[in-house]
């Protein structure tokens, strides 16, 4: 099986005939303003009268509820085992 390539030669880029010089495309977004906006919708809601400090508490609430669960449930399993652990001493 013989394959057939063509290789054609890389011209050298000269003056004049070398690439036109562009702007890295970050630099377009760094010569125009940034737009201010005014906070929408829910964000106005949560920022009007510190409500975002009632969200953070209720998130607050809800780890300290999870790490309460999580405690109580090994304290209970902890509890079990000691029963299951007495429980096989007495057989024996």
């Amino acid at each position: 099986m013989s394959y057939d390539f063509n290789i054609l030669p890389v011209a050298d880029l000269d003056e004049t005939n070398a690439a036109p010089q562009e702007t890295a495309y970050d630099t377009v977004w760094t010569l125009s303003e940034v737009p201010a906006q005014e906070p929408e919708g829910i964000e106005r809601l949560m920022l009007a009268e510190d409500k975002l400090f009632v969200v953070l508490a209720v998130v607050l609430v809800i780890w300290f509820g999870i790490v309460a669960l999580i405690w109580r449930t090994d304290s209970r399993l902890a509890r079990l085992e000691q029963e299951i652990d007495e429980g096989v001493d007495n057989h024996s």
